[in-house]
């Protein structure tokens, strides 16, 4: 790969490539990381690199419902210096677009189609507000891939306009070169995005002052924070643990109901709220006057505040000149602090969406006994992102997949794959998987299926890329199921409902299964290779677990006990290979 002078993303790209063994459209799966902040890349990579065949130019289709966004890339990787990437590169994505959101999707190898129709059933039902168009490569941009691109975010308009609600939805298309991977990444790793100076009128401030912090308390007008929101959005939080959550309409919704005294009572919303915490680089405030004191701050990253400060900027209308709220700014003078102010002011809010579990005493255990553990490393509930993703060891298990591959072992394969967030968030789903009894053995054995599923369709894909006619007609099959959304936690479903069989025993409770010998889940994956040799050619069985490719609870339900029932009919003839796999696992 060539490698830009002065940039320091590659090194951390080409780490990644080589820790989770990905091929040049990794270079894709980075940026969508680096740009929506997200944790596990080996998982994503494994959901969203289309591979080689007859892909239709589309090398990465990442969809997530929960942030609203979808991320359509192409992927180029020089080897030698160059001015510029290929245009016809750039040309490829307009073809992908149309494809994807147009073709008649029977036109479409199956791997494709059942991509294509989930991206077209979240823009129906209103999951997707944002479409990015990327051409992905790690040279400088050029004049001639814009004016291509200018081509694409014009199909991308016309395709969506015959669709309900589509008109609504906002295009980027984007050239995304060195330059901005290395943006995207010096974002990642600093903790204040915003560097910006503001200057904001304030009734006055108080000041207090220690050795390593300072901070200041004032009240902020609430247009001015709407008017932050609007101009930086996420960037806004980027020292957040969350982000801004969204809103539902529901009375015990706390978004909803800041939205609604923000649109009814604005007078009153300073007493009713319990304001926000800011990071800065420095402030600095005038001389007190009749109008009150000039504030200028430098820099600005909401550590505690973020659904608020996102609900008075969703409110219906303009935000009142009533609207005032509690602001603190602080100013620190290490990293460390930084990262406990952070997790202090996060950890004692409980009226806010638990999705920070850090501190719970279950979590707390856990992170205690993957101490024991060699070559793993447990994040406990602290939902990461990309930052944390590049800077983590390759032995991290993130909260996130950790969290679905539990949900999945026990019991809702669709929970895990279609709401990951809903995992940590509410406390119902939670509670299912995170018990007294849960133990970090135990989500060694879960997560190593889920490594294993991975492993097996990233090399499949990198088979295909490299010459799609040296695949077997069984591995071909294989590919077609893994492709589909939602199967890999489908088939830790099956494996949990199969493991009696498997095991030749009764399993009493499920969270009480582990492996004997107490290694890492990226070596334990390999144990699980000859249960996936007889899995997936039996994967037929389960086509009705899917519907529009993607798996649905439904067909789940449909599916699944005649998928059992027909691999406990050959237990006799892989007595051999069961038997060695139980040897290996125990019911502590």
């Amino acid at each position: 790969m060539y490698v830009t002078p002065d940039q320091s993303w590659q090194a951390a790209y080409a780490t990644t490539k080589a820790n989770f063994g990905l091929n040049d459209d990794a270079i894709g799966v980075f940026a969508i990381q680096l740009r929506f902040n997200l944790d596990d890349i080996k998982t994503i990579a494994a959901e969203a690199i289309t591979g080689g065949g007859n892909d239709r130019k589309c090398d990465v289709l990442h969809i997530d419902k929960e942030m609203g966004v979808a991320v359509i890339a192409q992927c180029y990787v020089a080897r030698t210096r160059k001015p510029a990437a290929k245009a016809n590169k750039a040309a490829d994505l307009n073809t992908a677009v149309s494809w994807l959101l147009s073709a008649d999707l029977a036109t479409l190898d199956a791997a494709l189609r059942g991509r294509a129709q989930e991206l077209r059933d979240a823009i129906k039902s209103g999951d997707i507000r944002q479409i990015h168009c990327w051409y992905v490569h790690n040279l400088p941009t050029s004049e001639n891939v814009r004016k291509e691109l200018e081509t694409v975010e014009t199909t991308v308009r016309i395709a969506l306009s015959s669709y309900s609600g589509g008109s609504q939805i906002n295009v980027f298309a984007k050239e995304v070169g060195a330059d901005e991977i290395e943006s995207l990444y010096t974002k990642a790793e600093r903790t204040i995005i915003v560097t910006d100076t503001f200057v904001v009128q304030v009734p006055d401030v108080i000041e207090h002052k220690e050795a390593g912090w300072s901070s200041i308390s004032t009240f902020v007008p609430g247009i001015w924070l709407a008017k932050l929101y609007g101009q930086y959005e996420t960037d806004l939080f980027s020292a957040n643990l969350r982000g801004y959550l969204g809103s539902r309409s529901s009375d015990k919704n706390i978004n909803n109901g800041i939205k609604n005294t923000a649109n009814n009572e604005p007078e009153n919303f300073l007493v009713y709220n319990n304001g926000i915490t800011s990071l800065v680089l420095d402030y600095e405030y005038g001389k007190k006057t009749s109008k009150g004191r000039k504030l200028t701050i430098t820099g600005v990253s909401i550590v505690n505040g973020a659904q608020t400060t996102g609900s008075i900027a969703s409110a219906e209308g303009v935000v009142s000149d009533d609207l005032l709220v509690g602001v603190r700014f602080v100013k620190a003078a290490s990293d460390d602090l930084i990262e406990k102010i952070v997790k202090f002011n996060n950890s004692q809010n409980k009226l806010e969406a638990a999705d920070f579990r850090s501190n719970d005493s279950i979590q707390e255990r856990l992170r205690s006994e993957f101490s024991a553990i060699p070559d793993a490393e447990y994040e406990g509930g602290r939902r990461g992102g990309a930052s944390d993703a590049i800077k983590r060891s390759k032995y991290t298990l993130p909260s996130y997949t950790v969290g679905q591959s539990l949900t999945a072992f026990h019991g809702d394969p669709v929970l895990a794959y279609d709401k990951k967030s809903e995992i940590w968030i509410d406390d119902n789903n939670y509670g299912r998987i995170f018990t007294d009894r849960t133990n970090a053995r135990h989500i060694v054995f879960c997560f190593s299926i889920l490594e294993a599923i991975n492993s097996r369709r990233l090399k499949l894909l990198e088979k295909q890329k490299t010459d799609s006619s040296s695949l077997t007609k069984l591995e071909v099959t294989t590919l077609e199921f893994l492709n589909r959304k939602g199967s890999q936690f489908l088939l830790i479903y099956v494996v949990a409902q199969c493991l009696e069989t498997i095991l030749s025993k009764p399993i009493p409770n499920k969270f009480d299964v582990r492996f004997k010998e107490n290694r890492s889940p990226f070596k334990l994956a390999a144990e699980w290779e000859p249960i996936l040799d007889i899995l997936l050619p039996l994967s037929g069985q389960l086509d009705d677990a899917f519907t529009k490719g993607r798996v649905t609870t439904e067909g789940v339900k449909k599916t699944v006990p005649n998928f059992t029932g027909v691999f406990a009919s050959i237990a006799n003839l892989q007595e051999a290979t069961f038997k060695a796999f139980a040897a290996k696992v125990e019911i502590a």
